[in-house]
């Protein structure tokens, strides 16, 4: 594989850093904890490089999401859909 002419990753890096910039702006707006806790999952999942996860990893992440059920932190998707349409 070829490797990409400097201006070109030096624009690409520069898209990327003023991304990052402008969702870590938005999401020093957020205040709902349900949002930031999917977000902090979808991040969690796009950085991990090894695709799978274990069977042990799988359980302890279903043992948290149920935890977090009971003490009453989710959002329902009614309600889901009425602050997607705020955005």
């Amino acid at each position: 594989m070829k490797s990409l002419p400097l201006k070109i990753q030096t624009e690409r890096a520069m898209d990327i850093n003023a991304e990052k910039a402008h969702l870590m702006k938005e999401l020093q707006q957020v205040e709902d904890l349900s949002l930031l806790r999917a977000i902090k999952a979808m991040l969690h999942y796009g950085l991990r490089r090894e695709g799978r996860i274990s069977l042990e990893q799988y359980n302890r992440e279903l043992d948290e999401a149920e935890a977090e059920i009971d003490r009453g932190e989710f959002i329902t998707h009614e309600d889901f859909k009425k602050q997607m349409k705020a955005w």
